[in-house]
């Protein structure tokens, strides 16, 4: 999925919630499909369910109506080994080969089943069951909030690859130092599975302060002055994180990234824009 002679550029979008019309997300696809980008990921959520059939159909319409390649996130804390092959099953039905292999978020009411506990655990299993699958896998440029050291996520990463992780998203992070300084130490490791940098446009104050409060993003204090003087005006803050989104992906690519994955929100509107403005340092 990814060219060692192209920046891949690809978005995730998230199934809508149970309260909400459903054919909302076709109409935001259809507009992400025109973008071209070279993948889309849809998420899955926590404690399993309705998520299944969800992630399912929509990665399906992606990959065989928007004819755009699609990646089913599947998280495993509360799989057992019996949904997980159902849910392979499916996957391979719908032709769809790509599959983002995570452990997942903790739930509160929840419990886990006890058959996987980690990600490489799922990487492993499904390598094996079939190896046809493409296999992603997340990582961490500041460190997985349940991990201690830095080195900590370098071995969880090296397990990973060892597992049949091919390819890796990282979380969303704000601050680019942070993301060369982890790319570095991962070569000096001898990992050399592309990383895709994960970039969150921040359109909302309290979204970003819910995310950063999950994963531990760092806030750059220039991020924190756009916030601070723009929180009141969503107009404007939705201008601002997009111009700040804008200016991350333009260094990164400069830096000769990888790959740039949009956690678009499904704003389709806010995915155009930073297509429009980062389109030719793509070629």
């Amino acid at each position: 999925m990814s060219s060692p002679n192209k920046t891949t550029f690809s978005f995730e979008i998230f199934p809508p919630k149970p309260t909400s019309e459903p054919s909302v997300i076709y109409g935001t696809l259809d507009a992400l499909q025109g973008l071209k980008p070279d993948f889309i990921s849809v998420t899955y959520g926590a404690g399993g369910g309705a998520n299944c059939k969800n992630t399912v159909g929509i990665a399906s319409y992606i990959q065989n109506t928007c004819q755009t390649e699609s990646v089913a996130h599947l998280p495993c804390l509360y799989l057992s080994e019996s949904d997980l092959n159902g849910i392979l099953e499916q996957l391979r039905e719908n032709g769809i080969h790509n599959i983002l292999a995570l452990r997942g978020d903790r739930s509160e009411t929840a419990t886990p089943n006890g058959r996987f506990s980690h990600a490489n655990e799922l990487i492993s299993y499904i390598h094996d069951y079939d190896s046809s699958f493409h296999i992603m896998a997340a990582c961490y440029p500041e460190g997985h909030p349940e991990q201690h050291s830095p080195a900590e996520e370098l071995e969880t990463l090296k397990r990973k690859v060892d597992a049949g992780a091919s390819q890796f998203i990282t979380q969303l992070f704000l601050d680019n130092d942070a993301f060369d300084t982890y790319r570095n130490k991962v070569a000096q490791a001898g990992i050399t599975v592309p990383i895709e940098a994960g970039i969150m446009p921040v359109t909302n104050k309290k979204q970003i302060e819910r995310m950063v409060k999950l994963c531990g993003a760092t806030l750059p204090k220039k991020f924190l002055h756009i916030l601070n003087k723009y929180e009141d005006n969503p107009e404007a803050l939705r201008d601002a994180g997009v111009a700040y989104a804008i200016e991350q992906i333009v260094d990164l690519i400069a830096q000769d990234v990888d790959g740039i994955h949009l956690y678009t929100m499904n704003r389709a509107d806010v995915a155009r824009d930073i297509d429009h403005a980062v389109h030719r340092l793509l070629q």
